[in-house]
């Protein structure tokens, strides 16, 4: 598949997803959620929806009502996208990358603090 489609696609249901999960959804913790990226597999059978959760429940209870809230996304997404014929299997994962940032903001932190 191109590329250039296959991130146009990707870009779509990154914001299609977002907007789904603000407005239409009845779960507060969905609410919480933010997408960060996706990337769709070149056959568009995958889609990996990265997120970071912004909130009070712990990682294993959001990643939990993300899998069961799935086939109701991928219904309502289905219904936001009908360029696509098929919809691509959602799969979420946790995006690393605010903390990994952080731990590296704090290391510089403290090579500042030993340099002084």
């Amino acid at each position: 598949m191109n590329k250039v489609k296959q991130g146009r696609i990707s870009s779509e249901i990154s914001q299609e997803l977002s907007s789904i999960m603000i407005l239409e959804a009845r779960d507060e913790t969905l609410k919480h959620v933010t997408i960060t990226g996706c990337e769709v597999t070149n056959d568009l059978s995958f889609a990996r929806i990265y997120y970071t959760y912004y909130g009070n429940e712990s990682a294993e209870a959001v990643k939990e009502n993300l899998k069961v809230a799935e086939p109701y996304l991928k219904t309502m997404l289905a219904s936001h996208i009908r360029d696509l014929r098929k919809m691509p299997e959602l799969r979420f994962i946790v995006d690393e990358s605010r903390e990994y940032g952080e731990k590296i903001d704090k290391i510089i932190e403290e090579i500042h603090k030993d340099d002084e």
